[in-house]
Parts: C-alpha cells; sequence; structure tokens
C-alpha cells in the first residue's frame, strides 16, 4: 500500500492510542503471573498482538473482551502449547519472549519472525541467558533469530553490552522467577528511560530488584508475579508525529491522553519541541503543539532513537542546523533508520549529512517525490508528515507497516485535514508520480 500526501493545514484534537511498549510488558507480567489479570485499553496492533499470541502460546489463557484483555497467568510455570512461535515484525516481543522461554521445565521452543527480526542481532541476550542457565541458540549461526531456547534458568551472575535496552528488559522480566539469584553487569546501556519503565512495572509487582544506577543489577530469584488490573497509558511515540505536525507551518494540533509523568522516553520530544522553539501547552491529559519559527538544535537522542525519523523531518523546517547525535544504535531497529532517512529526506530536496552517530540537517525546501518508507512504521509516519508540509505530491510505498504500532495513523491525520489518501500498491500511479524515481 502507498500513502499520498500533499501539503495540508493540520488542526484540530487527536485521541492518542495505548503505549506498545507498556502493553507488551503488561502482558509478559500478566502470562506469568498467578491469577487473572486485566489489561484496559491495550495497543491493538500487529506488534502488541504478536505478543499476546506468544503469551498465550505460553501456557496464559487470553481472554479479548470490547475494550480489555483477561490474562490468566502460568504463575511462573511456562507450558508452550507449541513448539515454535512466530514474533512477526516485534524486536520487543522476540526478545521479552527469549527471556521467558529461558524459563521452561521441559522442552524447547523456537522463536522466529519476519525477514526485518531475522536481521536484528540479540546475541549479546543470548549469552546472558546461557551463562544465567538457559540454553540459547541462533540457528543460523549469526546471533540472530530464529533461536532455539530451553531452559532452565536458574541465575547466576553474566555481563553484557546492551546496544538495545530490550536485552537488559528481558532479563529483569525473566530472572525475578529464576531458581536462583542473578547479577547483572550492564558495560553499556542505550535508551536508559525503556529499562525505567520496566524497572516501574517490577516495583509495582513488589519484584525486589536493586541495581546501581542501572549498572549492576541484583536479581533475587523464586519470587513471583502477582494479578493486576490496569490501564495502558497513551503512546508518546505514536505521539510524536502529532506533536511534531502541531510546530510545521500553519498547524495547529492538540494530542489527548497523554502523562507526562509516564516513565517513556519519548515523552522527551516535548522537550526537543520546546528546545526548537515550538509553542508548546501542557494541560491535563492534553498537549497542544502550535505553529512557531523553528530553529536548529543539537539533540542527544541516545534515550529516544525511535524519534530520530521524526527528528529528522522537523530539521528540515528548522532555521538553520539540526544535529541528532549519539544515536548509532537506530541503525539497529527495523531499518538502519540513519541511513534510510538520509536517502528518502534528501529525495525529497532535504540538505542532509548521514553521521555515524546521527544525522546533520539544514533548513530545506522539501517537494514531493516517490520516496521508499522500507516497511518500517516510524519511516513511514515521519515521510508522511514530510509529504504533507511538501509541495506537490509525495508517494510512500510500504505503508502498511503502520499497523505494527499505529492502525489509525493515517485515519486521524485526515481526522486534522491531512491530505492522505490510501491506495494499493497495484493501483494506476497518480498523475505525477508515474515516472519518478522509486
Amino acid at each position: 500500500m502507498q500513502f499520498l500526501c500533499t501539503a495540508s493545514a493540520l488542526t484540530g484534537t487527536v485521541p492518542i492510542p495505548a503505549s506498545k511498549s507498556h502493553t507488551i510488558r503488561a502482558l509478559a507480567i500478566a502470562g506469568m503471573a498467578a491469577g487473572d489479570s486485566v489489561l484496559e485499553a491495550p495497543l491493538v496492533s500487529a506488534d502488541t498482538l504478536a505478543a499476546r499470541q506468544g503469551i498465550a502460546a505460553l501456557g496464559a489463557a487470553v481472554e479479548v473482551r470490547a475494550d480489555s484483555w483477561h490474562v490468566s497467568g502460568c504463575n511462573g510455570w511456562p507450558q508452550p502449547a507449541r513448539t515454535q512461535i512466530d514474533t512477526g515484525n516485534s524486536g520487543t516481543t522476540m526478545r521479552v519472549l527469549m527471556g521467558l522461554c529461558s524459563l521452561l521445565r521441559d522442552g524447547e521452543i523456537v522463536l522466529t519472525g519476519d525477514e526485518q527480526v531475522q536481521r536484528r542481532p540479540a546475541g549479546p541476550l543470548a549469552a546472558a541467558l546461557a551463562e544465567l542457565g538457559a540454553h540459547v541458540t541462533a540457528l543460523r549461526g549469526n546471533g540472530c533469530p530464529p533461536f532455539r531456547v530451553r531452559g532452565r534458568l536458574r541465575g547466576g551472575r553474566t555481563s553484557l553490552e546492551a546496544a538495545t535496552s530490550q536485552y537488559v528488559t528481558s532479563l529483569l522480566l525473566a530472572c525475578p522467577l529464576a531458581t536462583g539469584d542473578s547479577v547483572i553487569e550492564v558495560t553499556h546501556l542505550n535508551e536508559r528511560p525503556y529499562v525505567d519503565m520496566t524497572l516501574a512495572w517490577l516495583a509495582d509487582q513488589g519484584i525486589r530488584v536493586e541495581h546501581d544506577d542501572c549498572r549492576l543489577f541484583r536479581i533475587p530469584g523464586r519470587q513471583e508475579y502477582r494479578r493486576f488490573k490496569r490501564r495502558i497509558p497513551a503512546d508518546f511515540s505514536s505521539a510524536s508525529f502529532f506533536l511534531a505536525a502541531g510546530a510545521l507551518p500553519g498547524n495547529n494540533v492538540t494530542c489527548r491522553g497523554l502523562d507526562m509523568t509516564d516513565p517513556q522516553a519519548d515523552r522527551a520530544v516535548v522537550e526537543y519541541l520546546q528546545q526548537m522553539g515550538a509553542d508548546v501547552n501542557l494541560n491535563e491529559g492534553e498537549i497542544r503543539v502550535r505553529a512557531a519559527s523553528l530553529r536548529g538544535v543539537e539533540l542527544d537522542l541516545n534515550a529516544t532513537p525511535d524519534a530520530l525519523p521524526v527528528m529528522a523531518v522537523l530539521g528540515c523546517f528548522a532555521v538553520g542546523c539540526t544535529r541528532l547525535r549519539n544515536v548509532a544504535h537506530a541503525r539497529l531497529k527495523e531499518t538502519d533508520r540513519i541511513a534510510v532517512m538520509a536517502r528518502e529526506l534528501r529525495q525529497l530536496g532535504a540538505d542532509i549529512e548521514e553521521r555515524e552517530d546521527g544525522l546533520v540537517i539544514r533548513e530545506s525546501r522539501l517537494r514531493g517525490t516517490a520516496v521508499r518508507g522500507h516497511a518500517d512504521h516510524r519511516v513511514v509516519m515521519a515521510l508522511a508528515l514530510a509529504g504533507l508540509s511538501s509541495s506537490g505530491q509525495t508517494a510512500i510505498d510500504t505503508a502498511e507497516a503502520c499497523t505494527v504500532t499505529f492502525p489509525d495513523f493515517a485515519a486521524l491525520m485526515r481526522r486534522i485535514g491531512g491530505r492522505l489518501r490510501e491506495q494499493p500498491d497495484s493501483a494506476a500511479p497518480t498523475a505525477g508520480c508515474a515516472d519518478l524515481p522509486h
């Protein structure tokens, strides 16, 4: 599917869907808990459905109701209903399930995913789980999925470099259920707020974890997760595209449902917009962003790599130079987002320079053309935002990738005035796009 975008004035209020990161953590804990848990207003997307199916495959019972998921947990004893779990495009689900599958008492399970997930490394996590007693094998010998996993996690001591916070989150979720105590040394940690989010869930569960500023974790084993009922918070990562939209010329957008006290990493996007000079108004449960003259800034995105695509687009509309740095791990996402955003924004006319750890963007006049979304949900949505603020028409392929985290993205953009159409890839190209490079 393609998105076809033309310049639009974006004005109005958008309800922000639930957080993918919170939903997957909630599923993992509910699935391993004793008793019945309720997730209210969870995110329903390809990634979270993959996580839900994965938790069910480990022996939890999941009942879907109107606006909630009811999970009957397996009390820390996964008993797989099948020998293979496909996590689709969800790297988070893959890595979280690697930890939970290491709790198996009997049998083994193969974890696989789509083509993108099978290119995403998890070797350091596999090695750490092995040091803690599990048996984890990369079936292609390259440190990437598919993995064969069997237990049993017994605890011990391990050390790892966390190019992605998901390695640490996986260990933090699994180790409290190990048969013994665990000590985890983290020699380098990217995306720390996502670990803080996991720790907040564990604290709410009464799970005991000691740590030295996230460098050394001590986790007693033989703990238990307990049932809970909780509403899933709105997603700042999804909101970032609408918050950024409000800052662009002629726009005025309000995002509803966001909580600035939530530990989500991408709430920092609000601060980034303020640094760039956007008119940001914070109210209880709502954030309004109005157009202003944006200025180039230097941003350290180590904690917020998912914000790189949308901040790269904003940099094109800021006076001067915008530098996005310390985010080399953005190359390890669904795509190499540094290279991809440089390539596609340059196609739209951006003055953009790729660096090893980020991007340098100068104010540019963007012109619509055909660009590639690379089947990466955040790349597709960022390019759509660029297209809605460019002259002419922008065509973005693989737009169906939005279903990974934000199925309602296009509908909500149209709700606030976005001239965004969805067109099957097999349809004849729209006039003006037929001979454009692709």
